[in-house]
């Protein structure tokens, strides 16, 4: 069993969880976003059920086996705020024609009732050329559910290799100079040589 603990309402409730369960939801990717049940049972009391979701864990450093939960209990009918991931499913054709992805934002925060939560936002950004960019105002509108996140905000950019262009002309400059120096000294040594002829 894995300890745990439910907030609620400014109140904390020590719980001990199924371990196996736990770390199959987490790892599984839309653990963070999973509107879990709990049910409680306190001295032999009837059992009441906690709609919650995961608010923090955490876990072995080295084995990353999971050591803690924290879950937040919610209101079915009352809208939170979550982060959601970002997922991209088309690469920028900027990409193909030789072009750096820098990803900018990796999720955006949304509100929405509980039961609405989205596991990620997928992003087909196959339109994006070199020199565009995808903003949040981008991103597909869904009912029901807000994205707090400013919509200015640049998710993810395609800029121009620019300075792998720069570098084979400097690498060409610095090859040539030796080539001088050593003319000059041939010329040097050649000087002295005729003298001692004549």
């Amino acid at each position: 069993m894995l300890p745990a603990v439910v907030y609620a309402e400014g109140n904390s409730t020590p719980i001990k969880v199924n371990s196996k369960e736990m770390t199959k939801l987490i790892y599984s990717g839309v653990g963070e976003h999973a509107l879990i049940t709990i049910q409680l049972n306190k001295d032999g009391a009837k059992t009441s059920e906690h709609p919650v979701l995961i608010k923090d864990y955490q876990r072995d450093p080295v084995s990353e086996e999971l050591l803690h939960v924290d879950f937040m209990e919610v209101s079915l009918e009352k809208a939170v705020t979550v982060s959601v991931l970002l997922d991209i499913v088309k690469q920028p054709a900027g990409i193909k024609m030789g072009g750096i992805l820098q990803h900018r934002l990796r999720q955006v925060e949304v509100e929405c009732l509980p039961t609405q939560i989205p596991d990620r936002f997928e992003i087909d950004a196959e339109f994006i050329e070199i020199g565009q960019s995808f903003h949040v105002s981008d991103l597909p509108q869904q009912e029901g559910i807000t994205i707090i996140t400013d919509p200015a905000e640049v998710l993810l950019t395609v800029t121009a290799p620019v300075i792998e262009e720069v570098a084979p002309a400097e690498a060409a400059e610095e090859a040539e100079e030796p080539e001088l120096v050593k003319a000059k000294g041939k010329e040097e040594e050649e000087a002295p040589k005729k003298e001692e002829e004549k």
